[in-house]
């Protein structure tokens, strides 16, 4: 269950909310995609050759330190879903002219923070996300959906992680896309991600993170 659902639980529990939970709710009540998280911050980007788009994944990697010789520029939102980053596509993307954009997401739509999606319905958000990108000529780099622990399974499926990597190899070929594969580096034999990659079955830890950074930046030098 995502947090916004946990938090009007706890109104309808009559539990009081913190004030760091009413203002969570009131911040995405108003601003949904959360167009305002890179507002200013795309105002004072001077060069954006390369821009990681994406989730909780991109948002917490640091890349200044992964990359510590490139400039590349960080738009990831924790918590966020397809729908929600094809809303700010233009204002944290398309603006800022990149060459190269690397999308990482999907895992929350299949745990459905922002509401129950099918799988049709994140496959057209990809597609709409790439239709854009080849309008404003932006080379996509669609990255694979991470594995996750058994225990994040439950809301996670691997058949479903499965099933949309499967389609996003499959578009990437058919469009002349490029897809970024994390996914067979990370995954175990039983196809959960490997334990030693993150402290709580969903997230990269720095283990993860050195196995993703050198793909990506394969991935990048080859698209560019």
């Amino acid at each position: 269950m995502n947090q916004i659902k946990q938090l009007y639980r706890q109104i309808k529990s009559g539990i009081e909310l913190s004030v760091w939970e009413t203002s969570l709710i009131k911040e995405r009540m108003t601003d949904w995609a959360q167009l305002q998280r890179y507002e200013q911050a795309n105002c004072d980007v001077k060069q954006a050759e390369v821009i990681f788009f994406g989730d909780s994944i991109t948002d917490q990697w640091d890349l200044s330190l992964y990359f510590p010789d490139q400039s590349y520029v960080n738009r990831g939102i924790s918590g966020q879903t397809t729908p929600q980053m094809l809303v700010r596509f233009r204002p944290d993307v398309i603006n800022l002219h990149p060459k190269i954009v690397v999308f990482l997401a999907g895992t929350n739509d299949i745990a459905g923070n922002t509401g129950h999606m099918t799988i049709e319905q994140i496959q057209n958000n990809f597609m709409s996300i790439a239709d854009l990108a080849k309008a404003h000529q932006i080379r996509l780099i669609f990255a694979s959906i991470l594995p996750v622990s058994e225990e994040r399974s439950i809301t996670r499926p691997l058949t479903k992680i499965q099933m949309l990597n499967q389609w996003i190899i499959e578009y990437c070929e058919a469009n002349h896309l490029i897809y970024l594969d994390y996914y067979s580096s990370m995954v175990d034999e039983r196809g959960y991600l490997r334990s030693h990659l993150s402290e709580d079955g969903l997230h990269p830890n720095d283990a993860g993170y050195q196995i993703m950074a050198p793909l990506a930046e394969a991935t990048i030098q080859k698209a560019l």
